[in-house]
């Protein structure tokens, strides 16, 4: 299987890293334990927070154990990253209550049976400190000039920072360090807002158990047309279904711009990197129906697939658009390359995997697969640059195909120009 690593950096996920290699290498050889930081200051996360998610959710499908922190505590104090002004303090109480909504929103997402992800919230440690011992274990390790000089308090600094949001980087350097200690935690993982914090709680970690552990963040997104994520005229799109509906959600997605498509597949859906690339070169009609694939699919990750088809059905009688087949959506399970096309038309091949050990002709797959009449076509079509293995574009006539081009599913998929397919499955 792929590092995690490099499923995370091709599809869009890093911005800044510790150490590329290390992390690379950790990632590599052992099951690591990562975490990341949600803040509970309402009943429900939003589309802001899909990012985080699917990086924990990528973790776990590539055997790593992830932690989904839910900030109990420090969401008592308030993170001033990112923010011109002070957050609204909540209550306990309200807190409280966020926390279990969003503990319910995020095993929709993560596998939290029998170990395999942990859910903790970090008021179960927090909210137990000695003040005065805090300053003297902790406190003592942090520089003020080097706070101030953290991006996440610079931009305060115009409007006024206070006191208690001062402290918001020891509390969260300290939940790294609790995880460190006792779950073996090694990287946290973040928005790029959090690059400060994410370095002061290694170097505590480094400091207090002569321990290396690492940083990993992601680019904060905006739209193509400048806009924050999630945000339109009617406000802010959530995760939870009471507040944006499935048809809402799905309507998001469909109305992104031309520009997003590729990208947004790459960060919110679990497609494979190889199909998402092909978008790049559609077009018009076949680019919006791509839309619909993005719709589709980010709207079944975060509501299941019954509420992805039904709005996908409700979107489609609402604009008048002809309904088709359902079937031709496609499935994060059973990944499909031609998001533009009706799939039922879709050649099929078998090959048995001895016949696949010795490689394939490009050639002779080309016209086993209809997409070529004849061996002197398949020879034009790759000498003219339209033949595609996998989405990359066949150099040689000479070029054989053989198990090394495998997907994960077990399929190596075809095409012809921009719109003809084909699979080649192994029998």
């Amino acid at each position: 299987m792929k590092n995690i690593y490099d499923t995370l950096r091709e599809r869009g996920f890093i911005e800044q890293v510790t150490d590329d290699e290390q992390i690379f290498d950790l990632l590599e050889i052992e099951k690591v334990t990562c975490y990341i930081g949600f803040d509970p200051t309402a009943t429900s996360l939003h589309i802001g927070s899909l990012i985080p998610i699917m990086a924990l959710a990528h973790m776990q499908q590539h055997g790593h154990i992830p932690i989904a922190l839910v900030g109990g505590g420090t969401a008592l104090i308030g993170d001033p990253s990112g923010k011109t002004e002070m957050r609204k303090v909540l209550t306990i109480d309200q807190v409280n209550e966020n926390v279990e909504f969003i503990k319910r929103q995020l095993s929709r997402y993560l596998d939290f049976d029998g170990g395999k992800a942990l859910l903790l919230n970090n008021a179960d440690w927090l909210t137990d400190l000695n003040y005065i011992e805090f300053l003297r274990d902790i406190g003592r390790h942090f520089s003020v000039n080097r706070m101030l000089a953290a991006e996440s308090y610079k931009m305060r600094l115009e409007t006024g920072l206070s006191f208690i949001e001062f402290n918001y980087m020891l509390l969260q350097s300290y939940d790294f360090y609790h995880l460190s200690t006792h779950y073996n935690c090694l990287v946290q993982m973040g928005g790029n807002d959090q690059w400060g914090n994410i370095v002061a709680g290694i170097d505590l970690i480094r400091r207090l158990e002569g321990k290396t552990v690492y940083g990993i963040t992601f680019p904060l997104i905006t739209t193509s047309s400048g806009h924050k994520m999630g945000k339109t005229e009617k406000g802010t799109v959530w995760l939870d279904p009471e507040l944006t509906s499935p048809y809402e959600y799905f309507q998001y997605w469909i109305n992104s711009d031309d520009r997003d498509v590729e990208r947004f597949l790459s960060l919110f859906t679990f497609l494979p990197i190889d199909e998402i690339r092909m978008v790049r070169e559609l077009v018009d009609a076949e680019l919006n129906k791509a839309k619909t694939v993005l719709a589709f699919e980010a709207t079944k990750v975060t509501h299941g697939r019954e509420e992805a088809l039904a709005a996908w059905k409700a979107s489609a009688s609402a604009f008048n658009l002809k309904p088709v087949d359902a079937s031709i959506l496609p499935s994060s399970t059973i990944p499909r390359v031609p998001v533009a096309q009706d799939l039922s038309a879709m050649a099929t091949i078998t090959k048995e995997m001895d016949e696949l050990e010795k490689g394939v002709s490009a050639i002779d797959l080309f016209c086993e697969a209809a997409l070529c009449a004849s061996k002197g076509e398949a020879r034009r079509l790759i000498a003219q640059g339209g033949a595609y293995v996998n989405g990359q574009k066949i150099s040689s006539i000479e070029e054989t195909v053989g198990p090394g081009r495998l997907n994960e599913n077990g399929e190596i998929h075809l095409r012809k120009g921009k719109k003809k397919y084909a699979v080649v499955k192994v029998g």
